[in-house]
């Protein structure tokens, strides 16, 4: 019998279906997770399965993909605009809303022990693609340096959410919304992007300049 879901009789099978993948991933091995456990849990029939997804790896891929693409990674930052508000305003808004905060828990499973070398590889890909979509680059023609700052960038956002389950109960705003902080983000930003570094670095330290001698 499939477990009682609150929204079962509003949520089209496919949301179900992906739904259902994260709730028997939390719970178990992927190895170990059928077609039938996920037509269970979601509360269809295999036929509706099969008319959405051809096998269990492309559902996974669809559920890995649809999470990563709704991250508020996917607008660029404004280089003219303030890194520490803008930094502010996105950090807010991915810890504060339940729904982003449910996403990070789900992806914190891809890198935890219940997944697989394959379900992390589609991880690191669809973020890849997500970051370069967000730089407004092609993907097959990219500079060397770009593709390096995105590789760091990736693996650094692959290793906080292996860290996710330690540090959602203990992580504050406060911990994140720091200038420092808020000008590294800004500065691996440009280092990826079309931008001129040295033009917003002169006006970083105008800026903290007159602030001391304010």
């Amino acid at each position: 019998m499939p477990r009682p879901r609150n929204d079962s009789e509003v949520l089209p099978a496919r949301d179900r279906l992906e739904n259902a993948f994260w709730e028997l991933l939390a719970d178990r091995d992927y190895r170990k997770i059928t077609v039938t456990d996920v037509v269970h849990e979601a509360g269809v029939n295999r036929n509706s399965f099969y008319y959405h997804f051809s096998s269990l790896p492309e559902l996974a891929d669809s559920a890995i993909m649809h999470q990563v693409e709704a991250i508020p990674i996917n607008q660029a930052p404004d280089p003219s605009g303030d890194p520490e508000e803008q930094w502010r305003q996105r950090v807010t808004a991915l810890l504060s809303d339940p729904n982003q905060h449910r996403r990070l828990d789900r992806l914190a499973l891809l890198a935890g022990p219940h997944s697989t070398v394959e379900l992390a590889e589609s991880l690191r890909d669809f973020t890849r693609l997500q970051m370069i979509s967000m730089l407004q680059k092609d993907p097959d023609n990219l500079d060397l340096k770009t593709d390096l700052m995105v590789e760091f960038s990736v693996g650094g956002m692959l290793a906080v959410l292996q860290r996710w389950p330690e540090l959602s109960g203990t992580i504050e705003l406060k911990d994140l919304l720091k200038e420092d902080v808020a000008v590294l983000a800004m500065g691996i930003y440009l280092a990826m992007s079309r931008e001129n570094m040295l033009t917003y670095w002169n006006r970083i330290f105008a800026h903290n300049a007159r602030k001391l001698d304010s």
